[in-house]
């Protein structure tokens, strides 16, 4: 399946239907520091990938050994102009929302340093596999910043505002045993084996009802900071949009005729 290509980052379709894209960081060189360039591939790539329906789940991977990413590139930076920093902000966030909204579940494969930009990439995923070489923080404040690719706020809601604010004002780096007695690290996997275990999981998840894993998606999103009765809301709205779909009826023949579905996916 041909897709298009891009400076900093890969796309690959795996599995025979090529249901699973793989959104390689790429950039090995700067350990995968994010550029304005960099971000603005990250973008255009998500874009493609949340409008194919083909897709159903993302795993966000790097080609760097000793690093998942590591932030913004701050040699970059370096000789920024105040106009300069603004004018890149609309791409960084960009990137950043263009994982945070694809609209299939994707997971984040982390090895090495995920530092500032680069652990805010992998909290945009819904999911994060990490190995027994991850090191993980939000270090802006020690340089002057604060996180501004969603750290402040999806570091709080996976993990409760007072250990958010601990690694947010102190700056400090987690290794991969806090990083999942605390919640940030959702599975912990052997040295060099996040990348597998990713994909593993996401062909897990590309082999269920992809209108009931986009319609849960929208229903965990949505339902996430609202009252308790107008969650059920968006849940009971998600529920009627898959109940009377395809793969619901294709999901209970299967079930019946004891077969693995074939889901037509509308």
């Amino acid at each position: 399946m041909s897709e298009p290509t891009y400076q900093y980052v890969t796309v690959t379709r795996h599995g025979e239907q090529g249901y699973v894209a793989e959104l390689g960081l790429d950039r090995a060189a700067a350990l995968n520091a994010l550029s304005t360039d960099m971000a603005r591939d990250i973008a255009a790539a998500t874009t493609a990938l949340a409008a194919d329906d083909t897709v159903r789940a993302v795993v966000v991977t790097s080609a760097s050994e000793k690093a998942f990413c590591v932030g913004a590139d701050l040699k970059e930076r370096n000789a920024f102009s105040d106009d300069d920093l603004r004018a890149q902000r609309p791409h960084f966030r960009a990137a950043f929302g263009g994982i945070l909204d694809l609209p299939v579940p994707s997971i984040a494969a982390v090895h090495g340093f995920a530092l500032g930009g680069g652990l805010e990439l992998a909290l945009s995923c819904d999911l994060i596999v990490c190995d027994e070489t991850a090191v993980l923080g939000l270090p802006e404040v020690t340089v002057g910043v604060i996180p501004g690719g969603g750290g402040t706020q999806l570091l709080t809601r996976r993990i409760g505002s007072s250990r958010a604010a601990d690694l947010v004002f102190t700056g400090r780096r987690l290794d991969v045993a806090e990083a999942e007695r605390i919640g940030l690290a959702d599975r912990r996997v052997p040295a060099g084996t996040d990348r597998d275990a990713a994909l593993e999981l996401a062909a897990t998840i590309a082999g269920n009802s992809p209108v009931g894993v986009r319609n849960a998606k929208r229903a965990l999103r949505q339902g996430a900071d609202v009252d308790l009765a107008t969650g059920l809301d968006v849940e009971d709205g998600a529920w009627r949009a898959t109940a009377f779909s395809g793969d619901r009826a294709e999901g209970v023949a299967a079930f019946n005729e004891k077969r693995r579905p074939d889901w037509p996916g509308k």
